[in-house]
């Protein structure tokens, strides 16, 4: 299939899954920095992804907001979108998500908005309720150690995000005379639709509830998965955004066309991942380093574990891996993000799940 015959397909929110695969496929991107390699390079790999995913067939691309890790550069997912936007021309585009308590609601609605004017109809706001860090830089980021009260309010806060994305405030309300430009102040205008994130049960009620699509990360919260798509479901009150429910879940995967090496690959992933929960971040490290790394016999359990839910191993074997989570799950896509050192895994694991499922090659 052409690719131009894609632009325009679904309605934003539900996408179309091309090929042989269940459900739409999308990326989830982390821009991990890996060790020897620079955030420069890993901006530059977004890019190279969001072409290739644009060319063949995913239907988005999402940034995930991530503070003072070294082995993430998506500090800013609104500045990599804009530079995201620039260098394609169909695939969505947006966030995966917002963490929106470190953020003014208002300042969140201009960033969209610009957005939404630099890539008409083709971006999403994701928004979460987490820190997406640890709390002391959390406390930086909002110049107040009062962290609960960020979560607490996230229904209030995203009211306001609407109105002001809406530019609806009723009159006599305080910001009834502001206006998040660009904006419907400046003429009619689209704007992005937004999702609720989670990892538990609160936002997949409040997505339900509210009637809005709602993502869910299964790559770091595989136990809470289907618990809160069930939740999500019926939470559900149809709304002027979807007359059904529509879930996403974030997949971690990866596929080689050899298993020991996509074994290897996730491996740096995964103690990645131990040294984050134990308080000790760094550069996602190459397979060498995570192979002769001395496992303690608990942080082997960790890792073990953590492999368990990712799905890697050879195309086909990836492939039958997302069936089986997309049937059990009953997810209307597949957000996948490669876990992996280098680029060039990570490029031709997204090159290969894509052959695996038959999906469009115009090149």
């Amino acid at each position: 299939m052409d690719p131009d015959t894609r632009a325009g397909a679904g309605d934003g929110i539900r996408g179309t899954a091309y090929g042989t695969a269940p459900v739409p496929l999308s990326v989830l991107d982390l821009v991990t920095v890996g060790s020897g390699s620079t955030a420069t390079t890993s901006l530059r790999t977004s890019v190279e992804i969001a072409r290739l995913a644009e060319r063949r067939g995913y239907h988005r691309h999402w940034v995930a907001e991530h503070h003072s890790m070294p082995g993430v550069a998506s500090s800013s997912p609104a500045v990599i979108l804009a530079h995201l936007a620039a260098h394609t021309e169909r695939i969505r585009l947006g966030s995966g998500g917002v963490m929106l308590p470190n953020h003014a609601p208002l300042v969140i609605a201009e960033q969209f908005g610009t957005l939404e004017a630099l890539a008409p109809g083709r971006v999403d706001l994701g928004l979460g309720r987490a820190p997406g860090t640890d709390g002391a830089t959390a406390a930086a980021l909002r110049r107040s150690d009062r962290l609960n009260e960020g979560a607490d309010d996230f229904p209030e806060q995203l009211a306001e995000l609407v109105r002001f994305l809406d530019d609806d405030f009723p009159d006599g309300h305080p910001y009834s005379r502001i206006h998040a430009v660009p904006g419907p102040v400046q003429g009619p205008a689209g704007r992005p639709p937004v999702w609720l994130l989670g990892s538990s049960g609160f936002s997949a009620r409040l997505a339900g509830v509210l009637g809005l699509p709602f993502a869910f990360a299964h790559h770091f919260s595989a136990q809470n998965t289907v618990p809160a798509l069930d939740l999500y479901r019926q939470s559900f009150r149809p709304s002027a955004v979807l007359d059904a429910p529509y879930a996403l879940i974030g997949v971690a995967a990866l596929a080689c066309e050899d298993e020991r090496e996509a074994r290897r690959q996730v491996l740096t992933g995964a103690l990645s991942m131990l040294r984050l929960r134990t308080g000790r971040p760094g550069l996602v490290p190459t397979p060498e380093e995570a192979e002769a790394y001395p496992y303690s016999p608990a942080e082997r359990e960790f890792v073990d574990s953590w492999l368990t839910n990712i799905v890697h191993g050879t195309p086909d074997a990836v492939r039958d891996g997302l069936d089986r989570l997309q049937k059990r799950t009953g997810a209307d896509e597949l957000m996948i993000t490669a876990n992996a050192h280098g680029a060039g895994a990570r490029l031709r694991s997204y090159g290969l799940i894509a052959d695996a499922y038959g999906l469009p090659d115009p090149s």
